[in-house]
């Protein structure tokens, strides 16, 4: 089987695409430093450098990838979904117009 999603840490919810993956295709979920995690079915096509669902999020759940959260679910993802704009908010960009951030 293919190594084809690399995860910064092994419990993040988001790996990145080592290569174009189509959907359907079964690949190898490994840490940076090439240990195994799990092998995920994608669900859709996946283009190389993106993100990939490690499991289900629900809408609305915090999305952690470098240990710590980057974003949150805007609608459901299914597992080996693509992890995009589409389907996930930047806590980055969402922080710029919070009030918990206003003095």
């Amino acid at each position: 089987m293919k190594k084809g999603i690399l995860l910064h840490e092994a419990s993040d919810d988001v790996g990145v695409a080592a290569m174009n993956i189509k959907a359907g295709e079964e690949v190898e979920a490994v840490t940076l430093e090439g240990n195994p995690v799990t092998p995920i079915k994608v669900v859709e096509d996946i283009p190389l450098g993106h993100k990939v669902a490690m499991r289900a999020l629900e809408n609305g759940k915090h999305i952690q990838e470098y240990g710590r959260a980057i974003g949150y679910a805007i609608q459901a993802i299914r597992l080996g979904a693509h992890v995009h704009v589409h389907n996930i908010k930047s806590l980055r960009w969402a922080a710029s117009s919070s009030k918990i951030f206003e003095k």
